[in-house]
């Protein structure tokens, strides 16, 4: 019998953020992300990949660092999808593929505003704790951008 404590391995965090769409769509750029999440000290282009590849180095204020693939992008929809290629210190997981997605509200006391989405998909060697910190951190960065876009 194991001793690992069954656990949902994905997440999904959202919130409603009173801006436009297009002022938050604009900060969801896998390069930018710094200029709204707090816990980023940088987001920067990894130089030396294929012009076919984004690949992009998130360096937290903590010391982590996250080397990230965009995986998919639509300016129709509205969407990135991305994946951690490296970190260090490494993770205690195989793999995540993680999703931002942005809706105009557009009814409502709401509208106007925007709906973000952000989930994530983990490998299933990924524990309780590791999605508990994902649900944190998601739901963090989601103040911060509506925090970002309130500046504006």
């Amino acid at each position: 019998m194991s001793s690992r404590i069954p656990t949902s391995t994905s997440v999904t965090e959202s919130a409603v953020i009173n801006a436009p769409l297009s002022a938050v769509w604009h900060l969801i750029k896998l390069q930018d992300f710094h200029h709204f999440w707090t816990k980023l000290e940088k987001s920067h282009h990894v130089k030396g990949t294929s012009h076919e590849t984004d690949v992009v180095k998130w360096t937290f204020k903590d010391g982590t660092v996250l080397e990230v693939k965009q995986e998919e992008h639509s300016t129709i929809d509205h969407y990135i999808t991305y994946s951690v290629i490296t970190a260090t210190p490494a993770l205690s997981y195989s793999s995540v593929i993680s999703t931002i997605r942005c809706f105009a509200v557009t009814s409502g006391q709401d509208e106007g505003s925007t709906f973000v989405q952000w989930s994530g998909n983990f490998s299933s060697d990924a524990d309780a704790g590791v999605i508990e910190d994902a649900r944190f951190k998601r739901k963090e960065a989601l103040a911060d951008l509506a925090a970002a876009v309130a500046k504006k």
